[in-house]
């Protein structure tokens, strides 16, 4: 009797155990730990993209680059191989962006350069940035509601000349250019990827494929002897060799690029352009301001303000199209012009189904433009274009960038834009790249063939709304604009950008918003980890900048009551 009530006894406490077990397990299906929910959603493929998080427009968040003191190296060596010695370059007058280069000068650099390289999930913890307090001249305040990651005593600290800042090659020259390698988009003449751990809001995220990149922008700051290098991440580049890192994701997002706001002393060119170009209806990337810390074995050392742009083959057309599985093309060299004659694969820069040898549409946009039907049947020549290119969207880019005057783009240099092939319309859809030389002084578009294509001069001039001057080496400025129709679309596109991307009292709110913003993140930058050629060119830019747009707005009314019917 006894053993008997033993096992019962023992069969109810099994049974109560596994209760609990089960209880227990329950408990944590439905309770993860945070941490663990966190984790998962920061990092999965599964994860909408989080603007709010990784692009917010409130605050400047704060990221820290980890790689070994190898890999470094291998950075390092590459871009000596590919650009010559760092800090030796000479060109480009001071390289740095505080003091913008005069136009002809940029403008040679530029057309030297022909091929270029290539909503909001929950609140997150808001981030800090440097502390710039108590540095002689840097007496302001992070922005109101920002908070360093780290206690006080472990806060990361700009770098500086000495402790762990590598120091420049002996030798060094003047700042400026230096020579080697253009970049063309092609993997294996850009700069190397190299792996690196990424720490953001608290989390890690490991084996992160870090790069740098750019043209200009990339060979002027390495030939300056400026650490504040332009670059990328992709948070699965070495998915084949660590498994666990397969689809990894930074909170929805496979890649990111970060620009340097090189040649731009406001640091809001990229940011104010983008946005005007999305209230214009142009598909446009969206943008986040990062105090950036690298790490190569001497501690986090801060690199300086980044502007955070969401890669085109990947956010962009996922979340401002309704399919993302059309052909993505980032043009560059004579081909990007699509003068008759220019067709060439390599520089239609295919950014995705490259298995797929089908340039097909890129070839009938070529062909459709420079048809003989536009002299003979310019109705027909319309319908025709309309069918493979989305002439509004297009009209609505060149409008928008025209008021803004942004010389850097096609209309005088080859580059600066991407081609997506939409499956739902078959058409050919414009998207802008890289704006840090829009809302500009230096003239720009309208003002001649341009240097890509052989005949004038970008810059050199005050910017044409109207392109007037404008040749035939631009067919997709000259040959729309001489049609009467898309010249009437034109002016009605001018007419709505200003109306609806180009409230100037917005416009000054917001640059003064942001001016604010990164103010101290600026002003904390040390000399070898910054763009500026000196700190008194940021102080004015916010006033220069809105200025230039008064001034483009103005011209921009000038030139619809010039040519009302």
């Amino acid at each position: 009797m006894k053993k008997g009530l033993s096992l019962a006894a023992a069969l109810l406490i099994a049974a109560f155990l596994v209760g609990c077990a089960g209880a227990a397990a329950h408990a944590v299906s439905t309770d993860t730990p945070a941490s663990e929910l966190q984790s998962t959603y920061s990092h999965s493929a599964e994860t909408e993209p989080d603007y709010a998080t990784v692009l917010p427009d409130d605050r400047v968040n704060e990221i820290t680059i980890t790689l070994t003191p190898e890999n470094w190296q291998a950075v390092l060596d590459d871009m000596t191989e590919k650009y010559g010695e760092f800090g030796s370059g000479q060109g480009m007058g001071g390289g740095r962006g505080g003091g913008l280069q005069p136009a002809d000068r940029l403008a040679d650099v530029q057309t030297q350069m022909q091929n270029p390289p290539e909503n909001a999930g929950e609140e997150r913890p808001e981030m800090g940035g440097p502390a710039p307090q108590g540095r002689q001249g840097y007496d302001r305040v992070p922005p109101e509601g920002a908070r360093p990651n780290a206690q006080p005593d472990e806060q990361m600290a700009p770098p500086t000349k000495g402790g762990g800042a590598q120091e420049r090659p002996q030798g060094a020259g003047g700042r400026g250019m230096g020579s080697g390698a253009m970049m063309d988009g092609n993997d294996a003449d850009n700069p190397i990827w190299v792996d690196a751990a990424v720490t953001f809001n608290g989390e890690s995220w490991e084996h992160v494929g870090f790069r740098l990149k750019g043209n200009s922008s990339l060979r002027s700051t390495w030939g300056s002897g400026s650490y504040k290098l332009p670059f990328r991440l992709d948070f699965d580049q070495f998915e084949d060799d660590f498994p666990a890192t397969f689809d990894q994701r930074f909170y929805g997002f496979k890649k990111l690029t970060f620009s340097s706001n090189f040649s731009d002393s406001s640091y809001l060119r990229e940011t104010v352009a983008a946005d005007i170009f999305r209230a214009a209806g142009v598909p446009s990337a969206q943008t986040g301001f990062y105090a950036v810390y690298v790490d190569y074995g001497e501690g986090p050392l801060y690199f300086g303000l980044y502007t955070a742009v969401e890669a085109v083959d990947d956010t962009l057309i996922q979340t401002q199209f309704e399919r993302n599985d059309g052909n993505i093309y980032k043009p560059s060299g004579s081909a990007a012009t699509f003068k008759a004659g220019t067709f060439n694969e390599q520089q239609y820069g295919k950014e995705n189904n490259e298995d797929e040898a089908d340039y097909s549409d890129v070839q009938a946009l070529l062909d459709t433009l420079n048809s003989d039907l536009r002299l003979t049947d310019a109705a027909e020549w319309r319908s025709n274009l309309e069918k493979v290119f989305d002439v509004d969207n297009f009209l609505n880019w060149l409008a928008a960038n025209s008021i803004m005057s942004n010389w850097d783009t096609y209309g005088s240099m080859a580059h600066n834009y991407y081609l997506y092939h939409n499956p739902i319309s078959g058409q050919l859809v414009w998207i802008p790249w890289d704006n840090n030389q829009s809302i500009s002084s230096r003239g720009g578009m309208g003002g001649g063939g341009g240097r890509d294509a052989g005949e004038g001069q970008p810059g050199g001039q005050t910017a044409s709304i109207g392109h007037e001057n404008t040749g035939e080496n631009w067919p997709l400025i000259s040959y729309l604009l001489a049609d009467e129709t898309y010249h009437a679309e034109y002016l009605q596109a001018v007419k709505d950008v200003l109306e609806k991307g180009f409230d100037l009292k917005e416009l000054t709110a917001e640059i003064n918003d942001l001016h604010a913003m990164i103010a101290p993140y600026v002003e904390a930058e040390e000399e070898d980890y910054t763009t500026l050629s000196n700190k008194d060119a940021f102080e004015s830019s916010a006033d220069d900048l809105i200025e230039l747009l008064e001034t483009r707005y103005q011209a921009a009314t000038d030139y619809l009551s010039e040519n009302q019917p």
